[in-house]
């Protein structure tokens, strides 16, 4: 998603969230379904504090999208779906193509064999490059576990929004791959006859996830930027004016996607420490405990902006390492290639993803999963 958020961030606030079960939200999934994932969007856009809004729905985010934007028409100024359909697999006569593609994630999703998870990369990038195949059959892995993915791939197949699709009343964008090999390109058009007044753009690709490098990229931006125009809506308002240097630089991690464990451990602080860090921040950015972190990932983005805006760039503190100034014996086991153990060394973090999810506070029962957040502020 980087080259997406890169992109897409270059004239607009972009803000993405990990879904339930996958990233860094919470494994447990609870019941997937289209009430439980549009709750989810719910609470990210109220913790964010977005008024009105362009919402971007891909692939089975796409369904989402329409059925919010029909409960929620004063706030989604403008819809753009992409590669997406508003009915599963199931109610258009895949049901036996969803059984073998479960199957095949629960007997491969997580296994030393990358010829499993190779046939999502044949589906989703026929095109890609060796390495790009490699990344994604990675982030698959990496991303979710087995259990999870066979769970939400089955809830997936039941959606259906065909009835909500026609309630639409924002402006509707519709998007999809010609030669699409994961969502028939037929679906979009069903997407675009059902809401009304839709816009449908094919663009010639094979691609479900489209890669900067092929000229759909290109069509598919520039088509956003002519459909939108320019970001006109003021950033949500923050209340950072009180936060310290040391919060400051907690979330500074925390918006990078870091753990409580990998914060105290960079910062040299215990994890207690850390989480009285967050929870005044929250308090001092009024916002809940169980959307804290992804508003707050959010809110640190409008603040180095800020920062930036009046020539100052934000830095790291770390404490004065004292192990080599003369005449000092330290007995820090580091000094001699020791590294002290703390929890949460072991966490392994590859680009975006951690491999264990992040569990900081007691969830609220009302909010069945954890939500985490990306933003990408515009320049």
């Amino acid at each position: 998603m980087a080259p997406w958020l890169k992109g897409l961030g270059e004239r607009h606030t972009v803000i993405r969230y990990d879904e339930r079960g996958c990233g860094l939200s919470d494994t447990e999934i609870g019941d997937p379904s289209v009430e439980a994932w549009v709750g989810d969007l719910e609470t990210v856009v109220d913790a964010v504090g977005l008024k009105r809004f362009a919402l971007l729905g891909v692939s089975q985010g796409a369904a989402i999208a329409v059925a919010y934007a029909a409960r929620h028409p004063d706030r989604v100024s403008d819809l753009v779906l992409y590669g997406g359909y508003a009915r599963g697999r199931r109610f258009r006569g895949e049901g036996e193509e969803e059984d073998s593609i479960v199957a095949a994630i629960r007997a491969g999703w997580t296994g030393p064999n990358p010829a499993f998870r190779r046939m999502f990369s044949m589906l989703f990038l026929p095109n890609g490059t060796p390495e790009q195949m490699a990344w994604h059959e990675d982030l698959l892995r990496r991303s979710t576990t087995a259990e999870a993915a066979a769970r939400l791939y089955r809830a997936r197949g039941g959606v259906n929004v065909c009835e909500l699709a026609p309630q639409v009343r924002a402006r509707t964008l519709v998007m999809h791959a010609r030669d699409d090999r994961v969502v028939p390109v037929e679906e979009s058009r069903l997407l675009a006859a059902l809401i009304p007044d839709a816009h449908l753009v094919l663009l010639e690709s094979a691609n479900h996830i489209l890669l900067e490098q092929e000229p759909a990229w290109d069509m598919f931006r520039s088509e956003i930027e002519a459909f939108l125009g320019p970001d006109t809506q003021p950033s949500p308002p923050i209340a950072v004016a009180h936060l310290s240097g040391r919060q400051l630089e907690v979330l500074e991690l925390v918006s990078e996607g870091q753990t409580n464990e990998a914060i105290a451990d960079r910062l040299c602080l215990s994890v207690r420490t850390v989480e009285r860090h967050l929870t005044n921040i929250y308090a001092k950015l009024h916002v809940s405990g169980k959307a804290g972190r992804a508003a707050a990932a959010h809110s640190r983005r409008l603040v180095i902006r800020r920062l930036h805006r009046r020539g100052l760039s934000p830095r790291l503190r770390r404490r004065p390492d004292r192990r080599h100034q003369p005449g000092r014996r330290s007995s820090d086991p580091q000094a001699s290639g020791i590294r002290p153990h703390r929890p949460g060394n072991a966490r392994e973090r590859t680009g975006n993803v951690s491999s264990r999810p992040v569990r900081e506070h007691r969830r609220d029962p009302a909010l069945p999963a954890r939500l985490h957040l990306q933003a990408a502020q515009r320049r």
